[in-house]
């Protein structure tokens, strides 16, 4: 076998070990969002838009910019009414 091929399953090893890793943490997400939902806390949407407002504000977004460029899109594909 050639160094490439060594390396490419030496990647898919290390990938395994990392997503068996992960599952645990994935299923423990899957759960709180239904737990929030089955309480009627928060509807699917907004634990949705909750989610992607923790994201922009951990990625330091600038929300003007973003509401700029948000708006510009919504106008050229006549979403804007």
């Amino acid at each position: 076998m050639n160094d490439k091929n060594e390396k490419m399953i030496e990647y898919i090893r290390a990938l395994k070990t990392i997503e068996d890793c992960i599952q645990p943490y994935a299923e423990q997400k899957r759960e709180l969002k239904a737990e929030f939902k089955n309480q009627g806390w928060l509807t699917g949407d907004e634990i949705s838009m909750t989610v992607k407002a923790y994201r922009m504000m951990k990625d330091d977004v600038d929300f003007e910019q973003f509401t700029s460029f948000y708006n510009a899109l919504m106008e050229r594909s006549g979403r804007n009414a």
